[in-house]
């Protein structure tokens, strides 16, 4: 089961973090850029190029120490082809290296749609006599459970058929999330009805540490209702955006831990991609620079779980 890998991850490192890959044109280091345009001229494939350079340098800098990374999609999308062709090479390269890849889509739609986005990210589909390779295709997915549970069937069933995991939106780390998911309805706020449903998403299919496919993203920038989630979603692995450039830290995180040091995994993203900015170093010393701050983060959140 794939959330069993996961955390077999986690432990062998001992270190509950994931890196999220969310690359901008002004993240990467100059030359690297240059070195691309040099190659490519200045085309889609330069910036696709100069993307994919700068991640494998993370990966290479971080594969040792820490279990996964998050590439958020749209940073690809958004560069067009050439994007998606680097988050492919940056999938398959991290997978080389060892990594547990979450691809953060927050994927979802009704029917035939949703059942399309889960073969895509987890499951597999056949073109006649054609066996194709989604070269996109992850160990893990975020998705959005707020279309309810006709658009989330068809994610559990494929990870229960191919091995994989999904992190549902049930209290994201944004400012504004309360306008919708802290809404009370009855006498229970949106986001603990949705804690409900992943947790009936997941029946019958723990893990043999005890957790299930079906996880949920909890926001450490709130760490009351992160604290109280972790207690409503005893079987739900949760996925912890917000620390570091958001405003989280580690003694917010730790609430989604549970009495063993597991049920979570934190990520983060410009803090530890851009750590070689803040820091001053030399620009080829990106990777050095978010070595540096993966330990730190690494450390943080030990000492308090």
């Amino acid at each position: 089961m794939s959330i069993d890998r996961l955390i077999e991850k986690i432990k062998e490192k001992n270190n509950p973090t994931v890196a999220g890959l969310d690359p901008r044109w002004e993240y990467i280091p100059e030359y690297i850029r240059e070195k691309a345009i040099a190659e490519h001229g200045k085309t889609n494939k330069a910036v696709g190029a100069a993307l994919l350079a700068f991640n494998k340098g993370l990966i290479d800098s971080l594969c040792d120490i820490v279990p996964a990374v998050k590439p958020q999609s749209a940073y690809y999308e958004m560069y067009g082809l050439s994007g998606l062709s680097a988050l492919a090479d940056t999938i398959s390269y991290a997978r080389e290296k060892g990594m547990y890849v979450i691809l953060d889509g927050k994927r979802n739609d009704i029917g035939k749609t949703a059942e399309a986005y889960s073969t895509a990210y987890l499951g597999h589909v056949d073109a006649g006599e054609i066996s194709v390779e989604n070269e996109l295709s992850s160990d893990g997915l975020t998705v959005n459970g707020y279309l309810g549970t006709d658009g989330i069937k068809p994610f559990v069933k494929d990870c229960a058929e191919h091995g994989k995991t999904i992190f549902a939106l049930v209290k994201t780390s944004n400012p504004s999330s309360g306008e919708l998911q802290d809404l009370v309805v009855g006498e229970e706020t949106i986001y603990q009805k949705m804690a409900a449903l992943v947790n009936s998403w997941g029946e019958g299919l723990e893990g043999k540490y005890g957790y299930t496919p079906v996880g949920a993203v909890v926001g450490a920038t709130y760490p009351k209702q992160l604290k109280e989630l972790r207690s409503l979603m005893s079987k739900a692995y949760i996925l912890v955006p917000g620390y570091g450039a958001q405003g989280g830290g580690g003694q917010d995180a730790a609430c989604a831990f549970d009495k063993n040091g597991l049920g979570a995994i934190v990520n983060s993203s410009r803090g530890i991609m851009c750590a070689w900015q803040k820091s001053g170093c030399a620009q080829e010393e990106f990777g050095a620079a978010a070595r540096e701050e993966a330990l730190r983060m690494r450390d943080d959140i030990l000492q308090y779980i």
